[in-house]
């Protein structure tokens, strides 16, 4: 039997988060506070999406310090899992941020108030640099962790949405058409939707623990069958131990044997092939009939 340990460690970004929420909580306070009085609803909706991308923030750099804690009493793979946890939470946040946002612009609709597109324009476009600007921190570091890309993402997208709302309000100067303001909210609403769907159909698969979408379960299974010495494989399992590490368990028909240099390079190569760190074989020299009675071989 063979296993491999793989642990990735982001606390480098300590600081990044730190300065990303720091920035974000103050801006969330000054678009709320200029929201109120410009009676814009979607300058309090780009509020009510940042608000959420700061809890994103929080809980993405809690679940990874979370995930860095050595194994201990009956979580014998450490707390991995909250970062998948964390995933499924900010994607309900955001269904309910998109609720109250869609509330508020129907509201709107019904009973069209002046909006003081000046003042829109100028909270929303210092958004769009504090959001650029948090977004450039993880820029480095997302291609490496699921957790960075999230947030990277979520930065990326309030940059733009609030963008959205320097337009929403420059319309509204130049035409003088309140409505501008509720439909940009909806038009929030739509990009909000459009990422939370994807982020929650994605965290729930991890969740039961599916295999992660960028590798290819049969690849795999034709990688390790091509290998000398392997004649068969059975109970092949690969799943998410949290959004940064893989884990694989595959029983390996080897009627030569083996030993432990060929399960050292074996390791190796779906390390660097796939990215699966964590890994474990057993090794039979024959395969039992029973095995293959069940649902897994």
């Amino acid at each position: 039997m063979g296993h491999s340990h793989n642990h990735t460690h982001s606390t480098q970004y300590n600081k990044a988060f730190a300065i990303g929420i720091g920035l974000n909580v103050i801006f969330v306070a000054v678009e709320i506070f200029y929201g109120l009085v410009a009676n814009s609803s979607a300058l309090l909706a780009d509020a009510g999406h940042n608000a959420s991308d700061v809890l994103s923030l929080v809980f993405a750099w809690a679940a990874i310090w979370l995930a860095t804690k050595k194994p201990k009493g009956k979580y014998t793979y450490g707390l991995r899992k909250t970062t998948i946890l964390v995933s499924i939470l900010n994607a309900l946040l955001l269904f309910g941020a998109v609720i109250a946002i869609g509330w508020d612009a129907v509201g709107k609709f019904k009973n069209p108030e002046p909006v003081a597109g000046t003042q829109v324009m100028i909270v929303a476009g210092i958004g769009v640099v504090i959001n650029t600007l948090t977004a450039l921190l993880f820029m480095k570091g997302q291609k490496d962790d699921l957790n960075i890309k999230g947030a990277f993402l979520h930065m990326a997208a309030d940059a733009g949405v609030s963008l959205g709302v320097v337009i929403a309000g420059l319309l509204i100067n130049i035409t003088g058409r309140q409505w501008f303001d509720p439909a940009m909210s909806f038009l929030i609403i739509i990009i909000i939707l459009w990422g939370t769907w994807r982020l929650f159909t994605d965290s729930i698969d991890l969740a039961l623990d599916a295999v992660p979408k960028h590798i290819k379960l049969e690849k795999v299974r034709d990688f390790l069958l091509s290998t000398d010495g392997v004649e068969d494989i059975h109970d092949l399992h690969i799943w998410a131990m949290s959004t940064t590490q893989v884990a694989l368990t595959a029983h390996l028909i080897m009627p030569g044997g083996h030993n432990d240099k060929f399960i050292a390079n074996i390791q190796e190569q779906l390390k660097h092939e796939f990215g699966i760190g964590h890994i474990t074989f057993q090794i039979e020299d024959r395969i039992i009939e029973e095995n293959c009675k069940n649902d897994y071989c």
